[in-house]
């Protein structure tokens, strides 16, 4: 399910018109159509958070991180360490001193080793902003489209979207203004370019 079609999905379930909707989340209904039928992709983060708040789900649902719907089901947690920052952005080293930790639910705990990470930099926005936690499940490989850690010459992290091609990969932000950082397959073994972890769930603190 697309972004689009959860935003849909919860519109729906609200029994509200698209006119009414939108004005709830300050959008015109143009715009609202754009969100929905994924025209808009990029979606400012405080319009997903207020849809969450509309349909009393998560954030994290609504990008696809989360198929865990509930925002106020309160579960036992399980606690994971935030390590340095890594850079959404010119990559920089990453730190890997605890500087807090995070709880994550057992059923989530269930699924691979985790680890958080504090984004430095502007280049994810407007979906994951600078000083904002992402919540990462440890792997080696992902698929185009997936948000990952990477790290680049085996010191420099970098969080990105990734896009697999026949001869390399591209690492992508969400900020337009942000080139691609594209690697061929050589260069995927010389420098070396590894994947550390997806990027699963969002933290946002205010």
């Amino acid at each position: 399910m697309t972004i689009g079609e959860r935003i849909k999905e919860i519109r729906d379930r609200t029994n509200m018109s698209q006119v009414d909707f939108a004005d709830k989340i300050n959008v015109s209904k143009q715009t609202l159509y754009k969100y929905e039928n994924d025209i808009i992709t990029n979606i400012p983060s405080d319009k997903i958070e207020a849809i969450a708040s509309i349909g009393n789900i998560s954030p994290a649902y609504i990008m696809g991180w989360d198929e865990i719907s509930s925002l106020n089901t309160k579960k036992r947690g399980v606690s994971i360490n935030i390590l340095g920052r890594v850079a959404a952005g010119i990559p920089i080293e990453a730190v890997e001193n605890i500087i807090d930790t995070e709880e994550i639910t057992e059923d989530l705990a269930r699924t691979g080793d985790f680890f958080g990470l504090q984004i430095h930099g502007d280049s994810m926005m407007p979906s994951i902003c600078d000083g904002d936690i992402v919540i990462v499940r440890q792997q080696e490989t992902a698929e185009t489209g997936d948000i990952v850690i990477a790290t680049v010459n085996g010191t420099d992290a970098t969080c990105k979207r990734l896009r697999k091609y026949k001869d390399g990969i591209e690492l992508i932000a969400n900020n337009p203004t942000y080139a691609p950082m594209d690697f061929s397959n050589q260069e995927i073994v010389e420098k070396p370019v590894k994947i550390i972890g997806k990027v699963v769930e969002l933290r946002r603190k205010f």
